[in-house]
């Protein structure tokens, strides 16, 4: 039996066999049972649930020099949380990526969820820097997968024609605590203490996860197929059955006696090999400095506006708002013209093919592509990210030498610079996640967990050093190195688009022929 419903051949309806074919074609089975409203309700879900990476590192932006006034610890040191959290958010998708491509997406998403609100509510109670930083640690091994597995979830669900668009929305969802995080955490930090903000968290999380329970429906292919095959958790099997009952899709529910898709092993090691394998780690790499560079200006944002502008912890919190705004702007925008892009590519791919290889690709099925698919994906996904990022160096320019000289320029300068940089990182941020997910459907979950990781580690080594480096050569000369550094990054994706289309034929037909042997 197969493993996932094929869209390039029929299904018959259940009934007795007879011995000759009918004379009409049987109905062909939908990739996803999901109609709009459903997908719209779990895009929602898993968009809301992104949030938590982010709500749990940038509400606590603007309590940094409070936190280290009350626990008597230098500005360095409680920089260094941030810079935990960083490296733990990397590391732990490795983790829950696999475990949710395999054991499924609700189990990966409740084993997180309790992980976090267990370690909000120690930070609440958190007394000195050792356990701040330990429980810094537990809470980014609850909160970062999140957008792994959300990755994955999205992935399980659309085709590649309209995925652009809900990865766009996706990502303005988890953008959101970027913009209101701050302003949260500068209000709640200035009228009740920064130990609220841990009381915060640890409440939406503990409400959300019993909406998640009862409202996400399983999605992974191997366990419930697109949607027709009811899993036997009971957890799982309760909201997937409300969903079937009240699609709007028409499509034929698996026998009974139909077993899921042989399970594979929970393979740890998967996001590390893909982020080593020579078709991703260009423009992995290239993503990594981009996003550094974008999260090292947003860490050094408030010691340099305290310091050199004088603001107080809500005020700080309002200048964030510039960057969330941007951020969730761009992607919207960026996944629109991802699905535009695409169309447009396709559409002149099939018009210079042939009828048969145009019948051989269909792009509302990824199971079709095989090893001999000339589809110029890199075309359709990755042309306009040189754009963004030659927009994002200049803003991070802008940011360095402007905030330099305080007292000549106005602080709206540099904010609107944040603006800017949000933006741009953000719809490279959505580009780069929709073409890894694209070129590792069957394993969307780790291919965002490896890009996590290569990130967040980047991003981590980045905000430990950017305030020494801005400290002994000025703040303008510390961003314009990072602005070279981001130049040569570029390198990653002339090297994607020239050779990526050979590689990733070659992986296709390796994988294939592995599979037939």
């Amino acid at each position: 039996m197969a493993n996932k419903p094929d869209e390039n051949q029929s299904i018959p309806p259940n009934s007795s066999p007879v011995p000759s074919p009918a004379p009409t074609s049987a109905p062909e089975e939908p990739y996803s049972i999901f109609d709009k409203r459903q997908k719209a309700l779990i895009i929602l879900l898993v968009s809301t649930a992104a949030t938590f990476s982010g709500f749990a590192s940038n509400i606590y932006f603007p309590a940094l020099p409070t936190i280290a006034h009350d626990l008597d610890i230098s500005i360095e040191l409680v920089n260094l949380t941030v810079t935990s959290y960083l490296v733990f958010q990397g590391l732990a998708p490795s983790l829950w990526g696999p475990i949710s491509d395999v054991r499924g997406r609700q189990v990966a998403y409740c084993c997180t969820f309790l992980v976090f609100l267990a370690a909000c509510i120690g930070l609440a109670e958190a007394k000195n820097y050792a356990t701040l930083i330990v429980l810094r640690c537990l809470q980014s091994i609850g909160s970062a997968s999140t957008i792994a597995i959300g990755s994955g979830v999205i992935g399980d669900i659309t085709t590649r024609a309209e995925r652009g668009g809900f990865m766009g929305i996706f990502q303005a969802g988890l953008l959101v605590p970027v913009a209101v995080g701050p302003v949260i955490g500068g209000a709640l930090a200035g009228s009740l203490g920064w130990r609220s903000i841990f009381w915060f968290l640890a409440i939406y999380s503990g409400a959300f996860l019993i909406c998640l329970i009862i409202l996400l429906p399983e999605t992974l292919r191997p366990i419930v197929g697109n949607g027709c095959r009811t899993p036997s958790n009971p957890i799982a099997k309760f909201p997937l059955q409300i969903y079937q009952k009240t699609t709007k899709i028409e499509w034929i529910p698996e026998p009974p006696n139909s077993q899921p898709a042989a399970r594979k092993g929970i393979d740890v090691t998967g996001p590390f090999r893909i982020l080593t394998s020579k078709h991703a780690a260009p423009i992995i790499i290239f993503l990594a400095v981009y996003y550094a560079v974008w999260q090292m200006s947003i860490t050094a944002m408030s010691s340099l506006f305290e310091e050199r502008y004088n603001l107080t912890e809500t005020q700080i919190g309002l200048t964030f708002i510039a960057n969330g705004a941007g951020s969730m702007i761009g992607t919207l925008i960026a996944g629109k013209i991802l699905d535009i892009d695409y169309r447009r590519v396709k559409a002149q791919h099939e018009a210079s093919s042939s009828p048969t290889d145009i019948e051989h690709y269909n792009g509302l099925a990824r199971s079709s592509i095989s090893s001999q698919d000339s589809f110029p994906l890199e075309k359709a996904r990755l042309r306009l990210v040189p754009i963004f990022s030659l927009v994002q160096c200049l803003s991070i320019l802008l940011f360095g030498w402007t905030i330099q000289y305080p007292a000549r320029i106005h602080i709206a300068v540099p904010i609107v610079s944040t603006f800017i940089t949000g933006w741009t990182a953000v719809s490279a941020q959505s580009v780069v996640m929709t073409y890894l997910v694209d070129i590792f459907s069957d394993r969307s979950a780790a291919a965002s967990a490896s890009l996590n990781l290569a990130r967040c580690l980047f991003a981590a080594g980045g905000t430990s050093f950017i305030m020494p480096l801005a400290s002994s050569i000025g703040v303008g000369l510390a961003f314009t190195v990072c602005v070279i550094v981001q130049a040569v990054a570029l390198l990653g994706v002339a090297i994607q688009w020239k050779f990526a289309p050979k590689w990733r034929r070659e992986m296709e037909r390796a994988e294939g022929e592995k599979v037939q042997g």
